[in-house]
């Protein structure tokens, strides 16, 4: 069986082409908007550009059976553009949409596209998480224009038969994680106070290999044709929590200062990082159950070996970073 994975080059699509390479059964092709230098190693790999309505991806589409769609105009805290849902839907409802017509027309039969939770919303009441079949509730132009992709992609699938397996991951983290995630690390890293204590909101992430694994799960299972699942670690986390075991995979203690979280919103807001206060301190559930039981499908790694392995490949690019800034004058001499 032949997978096409766009996206091939990004934070998802490059783990995901390592975990479906290492299946016997499959063989993978990978898309990516320009060739880099550095991989996707050993994968069979076609460059497309930009994704849009007009992208032609016949090339990329030969002889392949599933396609995994994970380029998308992803999400930006800062957006400055004038008119951003416009340029999130010629990219992730347009280009998805052309996608999938053209994968139908080479003989594709299924078609799993990576979306996010942001299409159920931004929020959740502690205890009531997200479920698979909730309304969805988009707030920002990424999740609204994930959403309609969506609904557009069910419509094709039942006009044309192409199989349509919807995925929708939560914060994902892992080696080579970056955004805020990463920055959170190297708060930890530093030793620097953050006044995170008394945080005690429940956040569900999804390790990079949980996810990629899930996917694969998703490109034969029969049970996922025509289905949407969340996906998460299973366990959900506290933002004092989650800086506590990542200081512990880093083999330190996290310094973290009490402070009333309403006093944390208002100062927030005061210097315009409301939005980064509420993904700090407010509350994001998923429920997995359908996942779990319609796919016999598990979590394959915890969230303190997956906390570990990302800290190592931080620690890593530190070590790497150090040494170029060492040898570089050198060379030059």
């Amino acid at each position: 069986m032949k997978i096409l994975v766009t996206g091939a080059s990004g934070f998802v699509g490059r783990a995901l082409v390592a975990q479906l390479e290492r299946v016997e059964s499959l063989s993978v092709r990978a898309a990516v908007r320009r060739v880099p230098t550095d991989g996707p190693h050993g994968a069979d790999t076609v460059q497309v550009g930009d994704l849009g309505a007009a992208t032609d991806w016949r090339a990329a589409l030969r002889d392949c059976d599933v396609v995994v769609h994970a380029a998308a105009r992803v999400h930006a805290m800062q957006e400055t553009a004038s008119d951003p849902l416009a340029l999130y839907r010629a990219v992730n409802l347009d280009g998805t949409l052309a996608l999938a017509q053209q994968a139908a027309d080479a003989g594709a039969r299924r078609f799993v596209f990576l979306s996010t939770i942001k299409v159920n919303g931004e929020a959740t009441q502690p205890g009531r998480p997200f479920r698979w079949d909730d309304v969805p509730a988009p707030r920002d132009p990424y999740g609204i224009s994930k959403a309609e992709a969506e609904d557009a992609l069910r419509t094709f699938a039942v006009r044309s038969g192409l199989e349509v397996v919807i995925i929708r991951p939560v914060l994902v983290y892992g080696p080579g994680v970056k955004a805020n995630f990463r920055t959170m690390l190297r708060w930890v890293q530093r030793g620097v106070p953050l006044p995170l204590a008394r945080a005690a909101n429940r956040r569900s992430l999804v390790a990079l290999e949980n996810l990629t694994d899930l996917i694969r799960c998703s490109v034969t299972h029969p049970a996922a044709a025509d289905r949407t699942f969340l996906v998460s670690d299973g366990e959900d986390l506290s933002t004092a929590d989650l800086l506590r075991r990542s200081a512990r995979a880093m083999g330190r203690s996290a310094r973290l200062v009490s402070l009333p979280t309403s006093v944390l919103h208002t100062a927030a807001r005061l210097v315009g990082r409301g939005a980064l206060a509420d993904r700090l301190l407010g509350t994001l559930q998923v429920d997995i159950a359908d996942t779990r039981r319609r796919l016999g499908w598990a979590p394959v790694i915890s969230v303190d070996e997956a906390l570990r392995r990302t800290v190592a490949s931080l620690v890593t690019l530190v070590t790497l970073v150090a040494l170029v800034t060492l040898v570089a004058p050198a060379a030059g001499a």
